[in-house]
């Protein structure tokens, strides 16, 4: 039996990352995932980025972390063009030390891995594109279509902050929620177990308590906008 412990949209809160591994102290994972968006919009990304190296995460990059990524290239970008998300994105970028700054470098779009006999495939948003949103009422023909372009037993994404267990033929489709930035009104973080054996494919989803007031104090310690507080505090996107 093979224990995975499922992450993503991390969005640099180390505090709700940190309450997901107190939370599961007493459980050997035997392989840590994480589908990207570890950076930006809380302010730790340093810790957050040190604690994905110190225990070997397959981690990949997302959609914001790329962005943070041209920007330590001296590139730019054109959205997000709101200007409370742009202070995010460049701080994020001044803050990083170099051992962060390599990491992040080092990540790619996608990873293949093959736990317990089986291929499992980590994209950010789907197979196809790093930015499209996989729901759990996206029409089913749309997971066919991304389960024949992709030859992998088990998918597992992230990118829309939803929950998701979808099995199309053989192919598993797995979102496990948001670790750091929830949209559903529910604060809590978000994360999943994957297990598997010779026979079968379990999931399960959970939702844990964190230190929300640490993460705000820290964006009001670094003069950072204030809707990101209000956001942290209503689980919800408002921006």
């Amino acid at each position: 039996m093979t224990k995975i412990l499922l992450l993503s949209d991390i969005h640099g809160n180390f505090p709700a990352l940190l309450a997901v591994a107190d939370f599961f102290t007493e459980i050997p994972f035997d392989e840590i995932c994480n589908c990207g968006d570890s950076l930006v919009y809380a302010p730790f990304p340093n810790e957050t980025l040190f604690w994905l190296q110190s225990n070997r995460v397959h981690s990949i990059i997302g959609n914001t972390d790329l962005k943070v990524k041209k920007l330590l290239k001296g590139k730019t970008f054109k959205k997000p063009k709101k200007h409370e998300k742009r202070i995010l994105y460049d701080w994020t970028a001044k803050q990083l030390n170099e051992s962060s700054k390599q990491h992040l470098l080092s990540l790619k779009k996608s990873k293949k891995c093959i736990f317990a006999g089986r291929s499992v495939c980590l994209f950010h948003g789907s197979p196809e594109n790093p930015n499209e949103f996989l729901f759990p009422d996206t029409p089913k023909e749309r997971f066919v279509e991304l389960a024949n372009h992709c030859s992998c037993d088990i998918i597992l994404c992230g990118h829309s902050h939803t929950p998701l267990h979808l099995q199309v033929g053989n192919t598993h489709f797995i979102n496990p929620g948001s670790v750091g930035r929830m949209f559903d009104s529910n604060p809590e973080a978000s994360c999943a177990v994957l297990t598997l054996d010779d026979n079968t494919v379990d999931v399960d989803f959970f939702r844990i308590q964190w230190p929300i007031q640490q993460t705000i104090l820290a964006l009001k310690s670094h003069n950072l906008p204030e809707i990101y507080q209000t956001m942290y505090k209503l689980g919800r996107k408002l921006n």
